[in-house]
């Protein structure tokens, strides 16, 4: 059952989901203030419609940060989401597998392996994103893939096209 932050203080391997607008970004508390979470190279507070980005990314990087760092201004809570489907894996197996990960650069996919699939591995030792399965199911999640690749390489094009003009111009 999900909580926020106003009603307990997270625990080593609660799952912190933090609000971003448009998506949900998932770390795993991992205890003194830090969580650990894989992080696209567009993932970070405050980062607005540029982390959007992470759409096109292939590549991510296992990170330990300060969790108030990783939330910057917006909400977030504990969602041990999958607490009544699967039993968590103990407190040091979670933690010493996600220790292990730090700093290595992993595959990346927002349908198949994404920041909430990475933390519910380390806590239930499989992977799961509701929020990517949410999308499929209302039929979304081609179409919004598709969009905002086509939106980001036209933004990027008429962008590199103006340089080169103006480089033309001179």
């Amino acid at each position: 059952m999900a909580s926020t932050k106003h009603d307990k203080k997270p625990e080593p391997g609660d799952l912190i989901e933090i609000f971003r607008g448009t998506y949900q970004h998932w770390a795993i508390y991992v205890g003194d203030g830090f969580v650990i979470h894989l992080a696209p190279p567009s993932e970070h507070a405050q980062a607005g419609a540029y982390s959007m980005m992470s759409v096109l990314c292939d590549k991510a990087t296992v990170k330990k940060e300060e969790l108030y760092e990783v939330v910057g201004n917006d909400k977030y809570r504990i969602n041990n989401l999958l607490d009544d489907k699967y039993e968590p894996r103990a407190v040091c197996v979670i933690l010493q597998e996600a220790e292990r990960y730090l700093n290595q650069e992993l595959p990346y996919c927002v349908f198949r392996g994404n920041c909430e699939h990475f933390v519910t591995e380390l806590r239930y030792g499989k992977a799961h994103s509701r929020q990517v399965r949410k999308m499929v199911e209302i039929g979304v999640g081609v179409g919004l893939f598709t969009a905002v690749t086509f939106g980001v390489l036209a933004a990027a094009s008429a962008f590199l096209g103006s340089n080169d003009k103006e480089k033309q111009k001179k």
